[in-house]
């Protein structure tokens, strides 16, 4: 059977193209303005009436469409055809637009109208050819994606896995909206005709695509799936994926993981790299016992120097990874092995620092987290996952008033690793032995390469190995990037919505190819990438663009400094930049022993039209005069009374907009130990009964461009809540204190002379 004239692998005739091209676009300067189309959604996305109603709307469109830009006419038109069922004609019109983006965007990475190159061509054979639709697929991928470079197919395969249920929610979604109205006007039809496309394509080659795939990556890669790394200690398990293209020995991308995931291997050989996972203790068949954090800083420099003499490595290793494998990377770094040339870590934990405390205070989600990663058995996976019965755990500990330590008791499953933990509960040696602790920084003189947000909970942990790597080694070459971003970002990239929060443009980057164009740079000599200028690369919330700053203190060329000033009775109290001319406190009670709050938990969303305060105080700003730049880390200096030994905070600051929409600044909300805040190795407990001070500097940061008019807005609190430890005041262990030692309430006075100090750049 011959194929089609307008196959993806060919190329029109020149005075074919023209013709086509010229009457295409001739047409659409041509056609009169498109008036709005009647249009009754149906219900269900996935149904036959649904499909009807999608081809009629696409029918009725198509003689009436138009659109100036002569590239979005194309894409746009080839979707109405394809959702009217004109498939050959559909196919023509992505061949015009290839032609046209081939002359265009020479040398730039494929887009996603591949998906769509391939889908109409598809189709086109089965409509004209009769050849039926599975057959047709697999054919137009082949002929499309054998063409692509490894780095365009691994982008187009992970395009093709998206799970048609994502596309059928966003289709349902539109559907709900557009069926309060009779009318639709052209450019929501198609809007919603892209949806439907999307939906209609991905569910009917989503059966196909994982054969098609694997049968592509064995031409391109060489994978070896379960390779024993032998150590003097314990053989560690790890997966190996090349790029069979290469005739010459490459650098290594490492990721070192507690997690049996396959993660990013192929994506580092689909750039030019040899791709490792390798996996600790216990996992993926690894010998010994998970256990985390002790050991991976000695597994992980026996894995580099096994890579390094590989002879498919040219020497040089680089390491990566999220969360826990940020962590493994600066494992390794606390005594550099010689091959380790690069660090790009995302989230990075910092044990001791960020996890399984939070400023001191140990976090009912450590023990759900140890009690998975030592367990990894089907049954702890799907327990693991179940929020419910974890939220139940924590309200049964919560109201039966035991001790901290007693969390496991009541679940059933004791845990020794969190018990280990709360054996530890400041920076002592234990956690100072797992990664580079004060001098050891100043040993690390490879580049370095952090990302993290101001929602995410790991930005303590980043910041951490950010400062001690510049205070240690002022001439580090660390660079940072931190943008609207929760700790997630690596793994599914940045949200335009982030728990409500609209997320500015200029902040939805593709941080994953941004980090290999960064290892590029360092390992193929390219080019640093524009984003990363300075040290510290940050988004300006607000303002929807990127700044550049020679260090965190650099970010702001100034401060405000707002007093916290009581305002007589009422809930609603000052933060004034005049020092109050009269010495007054706001007095603050917190039982330690009334449960009835069990059900509480903080709010989800970013953004809200009322505060949700729990054993708290307020405090408003006038509105700003002008525009201002909150940029970097605010501190403060707390003036009080207490009658306890000891007390956990928490601080929230908000822009307050005119409009009354309330916007976090950053989150989590900061929260730290008062016992800690001097010293995280020392515990300097408070003096009970008398007048102090307690200064601190937070160890989460923003940078958000505050609108005149706006006000700033600070909720100062009491640490008390179902998930997370308990501290009673009495000044003992923490973990061992329990609802006994609670009867006598926590009394606070907050004396005026108390302030926050925020960073500004006007």
């Amino acid at each position: 059977m011959s194929a089609p004239l307008f196959a993806p692998g060919r190329a029109l005739p020149r005075t074919l193209q023209s013709l086509l091209l010229c009457l295409l676009l001739g047409a659409a300067r041509a056609w009169a303005a498109a008036p709005d189309l009647e249009f009754h959604a149906p219900a269900a996305a996935g149904d036959a009436a649904s499909a009807v109603a999608m081809r009629d709307l696409a029918g009725r469109l198509l003689p009436v469409y138009e659109e100036p830009d002569r590239e979005r006419y194309l894409a746009n038109l080839s979707a109405l055809q394809m959702a009217a069922g004109e498939f050959a004609a559909a196919d023509v019109s992505r061949q015009s637009l290839r032609e046209r983006r081939r002359r265009l965007d020479a040398g730039r990475p494929v887009g996603r109208g591949a998906i769509y190159d391939i889908y109409a061509y598809a189709k086109a054979l089965e409509a004209d050819n009769r050849v039926a639709f599975a057959d047709g697929f697999s054919r137009s991928f082949r002929e499309v994606v054998t063409r692509f470079s490894d780095h365009d197919a691994y982008a187009v395969a992970k395009w093709l896995e998206t799970p048609p249920a994502l596309l059928r929610e966003a289709l349902q979604k539109a559907l709900d909206q557009q069926r309060t109205k009779d009318i639709i006007t052209q450019a929501e039809a198609v809007e919603l005709l892209w949806k439907y496309l999307a939906f209609d394509a991905y569910r009917s080659f989503a059966p196909l695509v994982s054969t098609l795939i694997a049968e592509d990556d064995s031409r391109r890669y060489t994978a070896e799936e379960e390779v024993l790394i032998k150590t003097p200690q314990v053989s560690l398990a790890a997966l190996v994926i090349r790029p069979k293209g290469s005739a010459k020995p490459l650098p290594t991308l490492l990721e070192f993981t507690i997690y049996d995931s396959r993660n990013y291997a192929k994506e580092c050989a689909a750039h030019g790299y040899v791709g490792v996972v390798a996996f600790v203790r216990g996992v993926h068949g690894s010998s010994r016992q998970t256990i985390p954090y002790q050991h991976d800083g000695d597994d992980a420099r026996a894995i580099i120097e096994w890579i390094a003499k590989q002879p498919w490595s040219d020497g040089r290793v680089g390491m990566y990874g999220d969360g826990y494998s940020g962590f493994t990377a600066w494992a390794a770094a606390k005594r550099m092995p010689p091959a380790l040339k690069a660090i790009a870590a995302s989230a990075p934990t910092a044990p001791g620092i960020d996890f399984p405390t939070a400023g001191g205070i140990f976090q009912n989600s450590a023990y759900r987290w140890s009690s998975y990663v030592t367990n990894t058995t089907a049954a702890d996976d799907a327990n693991y996952n179940d929020d419910a019965s974890w939220r139940s755990l924590d309200q049964k500990w919560y109201k039966s008033g035991r001790r901290y330590r007693d969390l496991g008791r009541l679940r059933g499953k004791p845990n020794p690793i969190f018990i280990r933990w709360l054996n530890h509960p400041s920076y002592d040696r234990y956690w100072q032995n797992m990664i580079p602790h004060r001098e050891q920084f100043a040993r690390i003189g490879i580049p370095v390469l952090t990302i993290t947000g101001y929602y995410a909970g790991s930005e303590p942990g980043a910041l951490h190995y950010f400062s001690q790597h510049h205070r240690y080694n002022p001439r580090a070459d660390h660079t940072l990037l931190i943008g609207p971003y929760d700790d997630n970002v690596m793994q599914s990239g940045p949200s335009a919505m982030l728990q409500g929060y609209e997320v500015d443009a200029a902040a939805l980057i593709d941080v994953r190819e941004l980090r290999y164009q960064w290892f590029d740079h360092i390992f193929k000599g390219g080019a640093t990438p524009p984003l990363l200028k300075d040290r510290v690369n940050y988004e300006l919330m607000g303002a929807n663009e990127w700044r550049h700053a020679a260090s965190l203190e650099a970010m702001a060329k100034g401060s405000l400094r707002f007093y916290l000033d009581a305002n007589g009775t009422s809930e609603r109290h000052r933060l004034t930049q005049r020092k109050p001319s009269r010495a007054a406190a706001l007095r603050q009670t917190v039982s330690l022993t009334d449960r009835k709050d069990f059900a509480w938990t903080a709010p989800a969303d970013f953004t809200s039209r009322n505060l949700a305060t729990h054993n708290a105080v307020i405090f408003f700003s006038e509105p700003l005069a002008k525009t201002t730049e909150f940029n970097g880390l605010f501190s403060g200096l707390l003036d009080f009374t207490i009658n306890k030994m000891d007390m956990d905070l928490n601080v929230t600051l908000y822009e307050l907009l005119p409009s009354g929409d309330y916007i976090y600044l950053f989150n989590p909300t900061y929260e730290f130990r008062a016992s800690y805040v001097k010293d995280r190795v020392n515990r300097h407990l408070l003096r009970a009964g008398e007048r102090q001070e307690l200064t601190f500097k937070s160890e989460r940061m923003t940078s958000r461009q505050l609108r005149a008019g706006s006000r700033l807005v600070m909720i100062l609190g009491i640490s008390k809540r179902p998930d997370r430890e308990i501290n009673y005041g009495t000044g003992n262990d923490v973990s061992e204190e329990s609802l006994a030692e609670g009867r006598v309430p926590i009394k606070l006075q907050w004396h005026n002379d108390s302030y926050i100090e925020i960073p500004v750049r006007r």
